[in-house]
């Protein structure tokens, strides 16, 4: 397997540390760190905690998933003379915040463990087609978009862990992920504060490529995201559903694990279909976020492990700063 060591000088003192760093680019434990050896998230390597690498790529995801929605909603506003004011409020976020969002959704992401991100992709799947089956009766699919933002995160961290599992150069393969991603992420949050200091000079002056680009097919931006989310949330489930599954030694305990699971779930999008329809204001949004991580912490209170239920927690906390950072765009999106 390549690792980390190879590329450096045969030093005794350092073996050891070489070993660590490379055991930690990968996602495991290093050789005799094997956990509590009760069954939990952290005693396998299937189940044990995101940490950083993927998270970061999860993170990543988020922020060019934010830039391009800032960019959308961005020329909408422009376009609409009743909205100046969402437009000035988007252009006036501070930038230098960026990297912070990053750096601690990373940090939330590498903490909660693959059982809890497995469960949350799979609550947003459904809340999802939901969410798109009542499109028709005035659901909005830009707000569907911000809210997904902790939940793709999740998906993205259960992707890398499932398919680079056992991988021959998985430390490789993570480094490529995260330099692909940090890339991503670096030119989208360009794009956005393009688009917020020039876009209305240069879209009347038709003389930046860039913003003729976006004046001809800015519309198309939402597709665009439709179907990259579709496609990483279609794997993303089917690595949920296979690390959820591999903890259970029988079928009768994947039974009694995922029977309340489905009851659960059902409920939690009937009330989350619902509630929005009761209010026009802003305040549903965080009070679904509390009765889906209520909901999961009960859930699991019963059929979970003690660390699971601190990872529902950690997820909480990611949720609401994921959605305080999107405060703008959910009122525009909301306004829409």
């Amino acid at each position: 397997m390549f690792s980390l060591g190879s590329w450096l000088p045969a030093l005794p003192g350092l073996a050891w540390g070489w070993a660590l760093l490379d055991a930690l680019l990968q996602g495991e434990s290093p050789r005799g760190w094997h956990g509590d050896g009760l069954g939990t998230s952290w005693g396998t390597p299937v189940t044990r905690c995101c940490l950083l690498p993927a998270g970061l790529v999860g993170a990543c995801a988020v922020s060019v998933l934010c830039s391009l929605l800032k960019v959308y909603l961005y020329i909408q506003c422009l376009n609409d003379p009743e909205r100046q004011a969402e437009k000035e409020a988007i252009r006036a976020r501070r930038w230098v915040l960026e990297p912070l969002h990053v750096a601690v959704l990373t940090g939330v992401l590498a903490l909660v463990g693959s059982r809890v991100a497995a469960l949350v992709v799979l609550e947003f799947s459904l809340r999802a087609v939901s969410t798109v089956l009542s499109l028709g009766k005035g659901a909005h699919s830009s707000q569907l978009y911000l809210l997904c933002q902790y939940s793709l995160g999740c998906g993205v961290s259960c992707s890398l862990s499932f398919l680079l599992e056992g991988a021959p150069h998985r430390t490789c393969n993570l480094a490529l992920a995260v330099g692909l991603a940090g890339l991503l992420a670096a030119y989208a949050r360009r794009l956005a504060r393009h688009v917020c200091t020039l876009y209305e000079l240069h879209s009347r002056a038709r003389y930046c490529g860039i913003c003729i680009l976006l004046l001809a097919a800015g519309h198309g931006i939402p597709r665009l995201l439709r179907n990259a989310l579709a496609v990483t949330f279609a794997v993303a489930d089917l690595a949920a559903v296979a690390l959820i599954n591999r903890d259970f030694l029988s079928t009768a305990e994947a039974v009694r694990f995922w029977t309340p699971l489905t009851i659960c779930y059902t409920l939690l999008v009937i009330y989350m279909q619902e509630e929005p329809r009761q209010s026009t204001g802003g305040q549903p949004v965080y009070q679904t976020v509390l009765v889906r991580m209520g909901g999961l912490f009960i859930l699991l209170l019963t059929v979970g492990h003690w660390t699971d239920v601190l990872h529902v927690l950690i997820s909480l906390l990611g949720e609401l700063w994921c959605l305080l950072r999107a405060g703008v765009m959910l009122e525009a999106c909301r306004r829409q």
